[in-house]
């Protein structure tokens, strides 16, 4: 098996399902509950916040669980906006946001009356810095924004992005989507007030996230009904699960930038490899990106088509976000960069591992030539 689509999910890391089904049997009572077997489970939930928060560089109180990023980022974006809408009702994103954090300024904006400006990239990708300080205003009250952009891979300048706030108007909250970033390249959250992370993007268990929250950010909580994680998401906690978060993420952690450098050296290498093959256009741009996403076109071709082709020899990639894969429209991302339509209707992204061999690139080329001839002759 050839699998080049860990943007979209990771294969479980077998150390995390031996331990966490270790915890499924063993610590299995309410974390809520006041007898022993219950404290122990609440007990061992709080040494992974706190090994998290460690791991993090921020304060325990500062990490909520949630059930991956897509709660987290709905979370973030509403309980933040609902919070602090006697201050203003306008929202600041971009136009390449990953769909639940697009959706969410869409309901807002639908729904609740709030206002929302999508910030433009240009054709590299690069954030319009210039239109995003123009849009900033007196009654602004939230920037919401990806730090690694899931589909072509481009990289946004959060810290630039703060000190605009700083300077024009510090009471604006900043939310920054980090789910592309975690575990692939440094993070830090020293001047972000909201943060969205997921699990099984970094080899754990689906159904698994985490929200930073820090302490001068307050947030209208979404679910009510409990005093669980610091009374901003009632039900009963998912123990075993927000348990494994910790070890997921020190394990994702080591021998960071060695993994880094492997990684780049393979983004490198497809990269010149796909250039010299006809019909094909390179969609990521070449600088200010993560090398673990590579977003090309196969033009004329029919993505769907090719994604098939290449299921017959067990090899996986991707047409576009595969939350928005079943929708048959052009992707936003690729629009907002202004490439052609043409070219972002046969678009495919294919990312990478540690995981991931040379020899696996090669047998992927292989299997792409031979699809791409295979479909010619039927046309």
């Amino acid at each position: 098996m050839i699998y080049l689509d860990y943007v979209s999910t990771t294969p479980l890391n077998q150390e995390v399902n031996h331990m966490y089904q270790s915890l499924l049997n063993d610590y299995f009572a309410n974390a809520d509950s006041l007898y022993s077997l219950g404290l122990k489970t609440s007990a061992l939930m709080e040494k992974s916040r706190e090994l998290t928060a460690q791991l993090l560089h921020v304060l325990p109180e500062e990490i909520i669980f949630t059930s991956g990023a897509s709660e987290s980022n709905s979370a973030a974006i509403k309980g933040c906006v609902f919070q602090y809408q006697n201050r203003g009702k306008h929202i600041i994103t971009t136009a390449v946001e990953h769909s639940s954090v697009y959706q969410s300024c869409i309901q807002l904006r639908d729904v609740f009356g709030f206002e929302v400006d999508f910030i433009s990239v240009d054709a590299s990708g690069n954030l319009d810095l210039k239109q995003l300080e123009e849009a900033i205003r007196p009654d602004t009250i939230l920037i919401t924004m990806m730090y690694v952009n899931n589909e072509v891979g481009m990289v946004f300048p959060i810290e630039k992005v703060y000190q605009m706030i700083q300077k024009i108007n510090p009471k604006i909250k900043l939310h920054v989507d980090m789910v592309q970033a975690l575990g692939k390249m440094p993070i830090d959250l020293t001047h972000v007030d909201l943060a969205s992370f997921s699990a099984h993007k970094i080899y754990g268990l689906k159904g698994s996230g985490v929200l930073y929250k820090k302490t001068s950010t307050s947030l209208v909580p979404l679910i009510n009904g409990g005093q669980q994680e610091h009374q901003l998401r009632g039900g009963t906690s998912n123990t075993a699960t927000h348990t494994m978060f910790a070890k997921t993420l020190r394990l994702a952690l080591e021998n960071l930038e060695q993994k880094y450098q492997y990684v780049t050296s393979l983004n490198h290498y497809i990269r010149e490899q796909l250039t010299q093959i006809p019909d094909i256009v390179i969609n990521t741009p070449s600088e200010h990106v993560s090398p673990y996403i590579l977003n090309f076109s196969c033009v004329g071709y029919k993505p769907e088509v090719i994604l098939h082709a290449l299921e017959m020899y067990e090899c996986y990639v991707s047409t576009k976000s595969t939350c928005s894969s079943h929708k048959s429209d052009i992707s936003r991302t690729l629009q907002a960069m202004g490439i052609r339509e043409d070219i972002a209707k046969s678009a495919i992204r294919i990312s990478f591992s540690h995981h991931t061999t040379q020899d696996e690139l090669d047998e992927f080329l292989f299997y792409l030539k031979k699809t791409l001839k295979t479909i010619k002759k039927q046309r």
